[in-house]
């Protein structure tokens, strides 16, 4: 039904699975000689095309009435020369490195960011500071200031490290590239402290899961205002009381529905286990109504951050 073959079946099967296939042996009927290739490789270094790629190159010679290969076969002969390096005077594109971390318990990888708040005036905002604890989803300080500033940034973190007792040697805080997050004051503060800066890739929101999920819970919520905020006082009261229910009484979908403060503090193992025991009681009443085995309330042990592991819809559960 699939197109297997039996013989394909029992390969995969054996204790071998892996394809040991060679390819053919034979050099192909239509291959380019040798002398084309080299007619090829001179032609894309020649003074004319040294500067162009072969997407480019191909239709110029097209309007010449030129053809000597296809674009993927100019691509192969410049592979296998050694010869794919960027050329022409615009800067090469950088390839960046995905930030990876991982949490086994609160406190060892925070993150951070920032988000605008309306206000009555057109263009203005206040803008809400927020720093979160990923493996824990708790709110560890926020703030909210009428600029965005470095400045504010290294003052509420230096103050959230002093109200929490938090040991920063070692602390990883993200964020993503914004201009108070890279900061000559913020870096010097977080050098200061022993705590590891990282940094999502720029424009890369995927980079930065934890807070914007943080973020997108927070202006979806149904007690979000429908109106700008008329001044400070208005927004970081309204934020005060997101904060405590965020905290202590929203039940978060990635860290199997306790609150955040739950399980920052390790009630969470209690409450989970209360779960089970239910399930377990409900199972033994009425066995021919359970399939299978009861829903699975085991505590997630390790949260991932851009990680291979990491599933991205577990950050943006909110």
């Amino acid at each position: 039904m699939v197109g297997l073959s039996v013989r394909t079946v029992e390969r995969w099967r054996g204790p071998h699975p892996q394809d040991a296939r060679q390819g053919p042996r034979a050099t192909p009927a239509n291959a380019l000689s040798s002398t084309e290739r080299a007619d090829v490789l001179a032609l894309v270094n020649s003074p004319a095309y040294r500067d162009a790629s072969p997407h480019q190159i191909v239709p110029q010679l097209a309007d010449t009435g030129v053809y000597i290969a296809s674009e993927s076969t100019r691509y192969r002969l410049r592979r296998e020369a050694r010869q794919l390096a960027h050329r022409g005077r615009a800067q090469a594109p950088v390839r960046r490195e995905v930030p990876a971390h991982h949490a086994t318990g609160p406190q060892p990888v925070w993150s951070w960011d920032i988000t605008y708040l309306k206000s009555p005036g057109r263009g203005v905002f206040w803008y809400l500071y927020l720093i979160m604890d990923i493996w824990s989803r708790r709110i560890m300080g926020w703030a909210v200031h009428p600029t965005q500033s470095e400045a504010h940034a290294a003052a509420l973190f230096t103050a959230v490290c002093h109200e929490q007792a938090v040991t920063t040697t070692g602390l990883v805080l993200h964020a993503d590239h914004g201009g108070p997050m890279n900061g000559a004051t913020m870096l010097a503060t977080l050098e200061r402290l022993g705590v590891v800066p990282s940094f999502s890739r720029p424009r890369v929101s995927d980079d930065h899961p934890y807070s914007e999920a943080l973020f997108r819970t927070l202006k979806y919520c149904p007690a979000f205002p429908t109106q700008p905020f008329v001044d400070l006082d208005a927004a970081r009261a309204w934020v005060a009381a997101f904060v405590t229910w965020y905290n202590h009484h929203h039940q978060h979908g990635g860290s199997q529905f306790v609150t955040p403060d739950d399980r920052h503090t390790g009630r969470d193992v209690t409450i989970l286990a209360q779960r089970a025991a239910v399930y377990q009681a409900a199972r033994a009443i009425t066995p021919e109504r359970w399939r299978g085995t009861t829903r699975n309330w085991s505590r997630p042990t390790t949260v991932y951050l851009n990680d291979a592991r990491s599933a991205t819809a577990d950050a943006a559960t909110g």
